[in-house]
């Protein structure tokens, strides 16, 4: 499965490298691209991995999920 997701908030590689590492320690996550001029983070996984699952992950890297 795949999502994406509009987050505000990202200025940086330090952001990028905090939302891939709070993102990446959720199970089943398989790919994570991070685009900082949309303002957009892709993420391709499978279970037990989901949606809102990736978006508390992001808002707990301190991050505003759209």
């Amino acid at each position: 499965m795949q999502t994406e997701i509009n987050v505000a908030g990202m200025h940086c590689q330090k952001c990028v490298d905090k939302i891939k590492r709070f993102v990446g320690e959720l199970e089943g996550i398989s790919q994570i691209d991070v685009d900082l001029k949309a303002q957009k983070v892709r993420v391709a996984f499978d279970a037990p991995a989901n949606e809102q699952a990736i978006k508390e992950a992001i808002a707990d890297a301190g991050f505003e999920v759209q």
